[in-house]
């Protein structure tokens, strides 16, 4: 938009603001006053063209830290529709208390070309000295609202101190403060529903477990209605939710603030040697977890150092069978926080026990003189053929003569050394398993095996090849005959297991078989010949 001359209408909209609600209902509030100032001001410059715009641009209620406002909002969307040349405001602070917002509100300004006046302190926005003195008039105005954040602060601390609720959601057992009171009123069938919580986390030892019962018993959160109405709470306890509570010192008539802990002014709903026993159960429990966990990455060399193929790191991870027997598995990021995985056929879990091993297996035969060559090791990554080892320093000398076939050196500097090597990931019995080079691991279809041995029994051969079939036997019989004119690379494949996916008897006896050689392996998925 073109900046208007003296001639022109100059466009002039009010912003006005305030923090809190109190006062909004009288009949002149605040925002009126605002409002009659500017408007005062406007008419002043009559004579150079200002004209004020009847849209009214007011936040009541709404802080001036962010812009988050609904009327700043709809100021900001007019400017940028080129309908504002200047905006008017009774004091700078009215339209941000933050550096940040108002540099982002100026750039606003300036790219539409529109001037920003305050009534009282007489600053506009198009000159280098204007902008110099409404950052630091803005600076002392965050500086207000700062200090003011801590006043508010230290109270609540003084207040917490001396034993009072100073708001929120109020925990299972106790109602909000009655009006006037900054006493927790204690919640009788609530408070019955605590105490049988922490007596039965005593039976059943484990959050997990107690957990399970009380979903199972429709024993619920507390069901909380704000002032403005919105319900919370009412749903099945989390597990986080179960830890907090049952550390919560406020059931023992105590309010804790930034971990000091001050009596408070309610009452009592817990046996302090009930508390303790919990507490006492929490910790060690806590204590076998950590131990757990130290032992399980003692056992987990790559921990920290393994990652996938599209670049997300792969942390332990355990199971146990029905039988109680523990797996160990590495498992990529997205996986274990049950996120929704693309379908691009990325490894995203590997048998710990059996990659570890590899690894070991590999570092000893390529560095045999050195004694903890995995303390060498720098980072493991998958790809789509295989993995990539780096290990720390130039090793490109120690590792001469010692790469065997499906293995070869990528990169060797003064910082790092990267080896390939072949591995195959393929899926098998429901584990996976890791396979040195690019061959598949042996799945022999005993059944497609006995079918091509008993179709080569029925036909007439001559020379060892298969002649004619056979009119006689039961009509599976007749049907499984057909094998005995496969290629003989198709047949040896079909005897060692290495034979594609999917090709089994049934597909066989169901299809046109062709005569000629190579179309049965492009039929069946083989490599041409």
């Amino acid at each position: 938009m073109a900046k208007p001359s003296k001639s022109d209408v100059i466009r002039c909209a009010i912003y006005t603001r305030k923090s809190s609600e109190e006062g909004l209902e009288q009949d002149f509030n605040s925002l009126d006053a605002q409002r009659h100032a500017a408007q005062a001001y406007v008419a002043s410059q009559a004579g150079e063209g200002w004209s004020l715009l009847t849209e009214r641009y007011d936040d009541g209620g709404f802080s001036g830290g962010n812009m988050e406002r609904p009327g700043l909002r709809r100021l900001l969307a007019d400017i940028e529709a080129g309908e504002v040349d200047v905006v008017v405001v009774y004091k700078i602070d009215r339209l941000t208390r933050s550096l940040t917002d108002f540099a982002r509100i100026v750039d606003i300004f300036e790219k539409a070309e529109v001037s920003f006046v305050s009534v009282t302190q007489s600053f506009n926005t198009t000159s280098s000295m204007g902008r110099l003195m409404l950052n630091v008039l803005l600076s002392f105005a965050q500086f207000e609202r700062e200090v003011t954040g801590e006043r508010i602060r230290d109270k609540i601390a003084a207040s917490k101190a001396r034993g009072m609720w100073m708001g929120g959601m109020p925990p299972l057992g106790y109602d909000i403060p009655e009006e006037g009171s900054r006493m927790l009123r204690v919640n009788h069938e609530e408070a019955e529903r605590v105490r049988h919580i922490y007596t039965r986390y005593l039976v059943l030892g484990s959050v997990y477990t107690l957990q399970r019962e009380l979903e199972a018993h429709g024993i619920t959160s507390k069901r909380h209605v704000t002032r403005k109405g919105k319900v919370m709470g009412g749903a099945s306890f989390s597990r986080g939710a179960l830890f907090h509570m049952l550390r919560n010192k406020t059931y023992l008539g105590m309010i804790v603030h930034k971990g000091e802990v001050h009596d408070g002014e309610h009452q009592a709903i817990l046996d302090p040697d009930l508390f303790d026993q919990v507490q006492a159960q929490l910790d060690a429990n806590a204590r076998r977890r950590v131990s757990s966990k130290e032992r399980s990455v003692a056992r987990s060399p790559l921990t920290g150092k393994l990652y996938d193929a599209s670049g997300e790191a792969m942390s332990p991870s355990f199971a146990r069978n029905r039988h109680g027997k523990l797996y160990r598995y590495y498992v990529s990021a997205s996986l274990q926080q049950g996120q929704k995985v693309p379908d691009d056929n990325l490894v995203r879990r590997l048998p710990a026990a059996q990659l570890d091993r590899l690894i070991q297996q590999h570092l000893e035969r390529w560095l045999p003189r050195t004694k903890k060559a995995i303390a060498l090791l720098q980072e493991v990554r998958l790809v789509s053929h295989g993995m990539l080892i780096t290990l720390t320093g130039d090793r490109s000398i120690e590792l001469a003569g010692n790469l065997q076939d499906g293995e070869r050196l990528v990169t060797a500097s003064k910082r790092r050394t990267t080896i390939e090597i072949e591995l195959a990931l393929p899926l098998h019995g429901g584990k996976r398993h890791i396979i040195l080079g690019k061959r598949r691991p042996r799945e022999m279809d005993k059944t497609l095996i006995a079918a091509l041995r008993r179709a080569h029994s029925m036909v007439e051969k001559d020379r060892g090849m298969p002649l004619a079939l056979t009119t006689s036997g039961s009509p599976y019989e007749r049907r499984i005959q057909r094998l005995a004119f496969l290629a003989p690379d198709i047949q040896r494949a079909i005897i060692d297991g290495a034979q594609p996916a999917g090709l089994n008897l049934e597909r066989l006896v169901k299809c046109e078989l062709p005569i000629d050689w190579q179309e049965q392996r492009n039929q069946f998925g083989f490599e041409p010949q």
